[in-house]
């Protein structure tokens, strides 16, 4: 039996708050080895826009792209946190941190390795898994 599970989240000093919903406590994190996620230590769990509630104001979030400038990467104006932002592997999803969620969300994580430094092929892989 599944239910609906509500999870809450941010940056370090609160300026960005985000809510979503997941059928399931099982989730999977994707562990990206690209330059931005390698520096940064973000835990991919994809979330799609559907479920997904910025609760501060936008005014919050600086973007930054580079490369393809396909992904806007969104950090907290404030603290400089990375909570979430829109990765170009899922354009109808989220990434959300899962190292920026509130405690006491009893998500149950397996990480899943992404090779971003190979990007093309690794999304390839992603798609063949779905």
């Amino acid at each position: 039996m599944s239910k609906n599970i509500d999870v809450e989240g941010g940056c370090h000093c609160g300026a960005v708050q985000f809510r979503f919903t997941l059928a399931s406590l099982e989730v999977d994190l994707l562990d990206c080895n690209c330059s931005m996620c390698s520096r940064s230590g973000f835990l991919h769990l994809i979330v799609p826009h559907s479920e997904f509630e910025l609760l501060t104001p936008a005014t919050a979030l600086t973007s930054y792209r580079f490369g393809t400038r396909a992904a806007e990467h969104l950090f907290c104006s404030t603290c400089g946190v990375k909570a979430f932002y829109q990765p170009r592997s899922h354009p109808d999803a989220w990434s959300v941190n899962y190292r920026c969620l509130e405690d006491g969300h009893g998500l149950t994580p397996t990480i899943v390795k992404f090779d971003g430094r190979n990007w093309e092929d690794a999304k390839a892989n992603l798609e063949k898994s779905r």
